[in-house]
Formats: structure tokens, sequence, C-alpha cells
């Protein structure tokens, strides 16, 4: 009953997706920094960020919600893939990594070789490092 109910309401709205995530995210931040300081600004822009994201969760209008989405995502994807990458090389115990001093491209080597010619596959640089 209730969860028609509820299906009936949101139809024809919004909802959540990514950046709805991240303002909630954002909101228990600054909610908790406010119970650890009791400033009140905290509180005021915590509670901003709930009203904005329960606007853009009811709205209507569903293109403009997705246009903002889509903005959200293209700034933080490229944040959230360095991320991994590094995560990915901190947990690699087998490789070394290094950057081509000629053009930059990142080059993956078996640790343990001792000094050894490394050679750039995108320019065809070489140089020696040690792994």
């Amino acid at each position: 009953m209730i969860r028609r109910s509820l299906a009936r309401f949101m139809a024809g709205r919004y909802g959540g997706d990514q950046l709805n995530l991240f303002l909630i995210l954002l909101y228990c931040v600054f909610y908790i920094v406010f119970l650890f300081t009791r400033l009140l600004v905290f509180e005021l822009l915590g509670t901003v960020v709930l009203v904005l994201t329960l606007f853009r969760t009811l709205s209507r209008n569903l293109e403009r919600r997705r246009a903002e989405n889509n903005r959200f995502l293209q700034i933080v994807r490229p944040i959230w893939r360095k991320w991994a990458a590094f995560r990915a090389r901190a947990h690699d115990k087998e490789h070394r990594y290094f950057k081509c001093p000629n053009c930059g491209q990142l080059m993956r080597v078996p640790k343990g070789k001792g000094r050894i010619t490394v050679h750039c596959r995108a320019c065809g640089a070489a140089f020696e490092e040690k792994s």
C-alpha cells in the first residue's frame, strides 16, 4: 500500500543520482562538523545542501537534473580515475612504475631485476632505472 503510494508520488520525478549521493555525503560531513564545533554556519550549510538534495530528488525537470549530474560527473570522473590508478599502483607489490622523461607515458616493469633499460612504447625513448 505505502509502496504503491510512494511509487505513484515519485512518478515523473527525478529521483536519485550520483550528484544527490554526493550532496547527502556533504550534508553528513557538515552535520558532523556542526556536532563537534557547534558553529551554526555548518548547520546552515548542511540545511541548504539537504534542501537542494530534496529539490533535485523531487524535481520534475528531468532534462535539467540530468545535465547537472553530467556536469558533476565530468568533474569527478578524472579525479576518480586518478585515485583508482593510484590505489592500484600502491597495491601492486610485483611491479615498479615509471614515467617516461620524454613523453610522460606511465610504464610498468617487474620488481627485483636490478638496473634495467626501459624502452617507452609511445615515443621510443630509452632510459635506465632501478627495478
